[in-house]
């Protein structure tokens, strides 16, 4: 069943290279950070807090978690000095992206 052989692959992958991704709430911050960073508006941790991803208290756990990891970086804003901005880190940026061509990869070859 190639169904399974592509799942299987995508989790060998996630494992090996994305140990930082430990729960689907580290994924979907670190996705809606590298999303709203893509569409040139990067977003400060209330702003984050209000996609109601999880409760608060996870969020900003899981978010120190990846900031002490080096996978999110604060920034300074321009035009407020006040807030800080999360991004996501180049390297980690450059490394989702072979996770992308890797899904993309897979999912030619075994979802057919």
């Amino acid at each position: 069943m190639t169904i399974f052989t592509g799942l299987k692959k995508i989790r060998e992958f996630e494992r090996r290279r994305l140990p930082f991704l430990k729960s689907i709430v580290d994924f979907d911050i670190v996705i809606d950070l590298g999303y709203a960073e893509e569409q040139a508006q990067p977003l400060t941790l209330k702003q984050l807090l209000l996609l109601n991803i999880s409760s608060h208290a996870t969020v900003r756990r899981k978010l120190a978690r990846l900031i002490e990891q080096g996978i999110v970086s604060r920034r300074k804003h321009a035009n407020d000095r006040r807030a800080s901005l999360l991004i996501i880190s180049p390297a980690s940026v450059k490394l989702l992206a072979k996770y992308v061509g890797t899904l993309t990869a897979i999912s030619a070859l075994h979802f057919k």
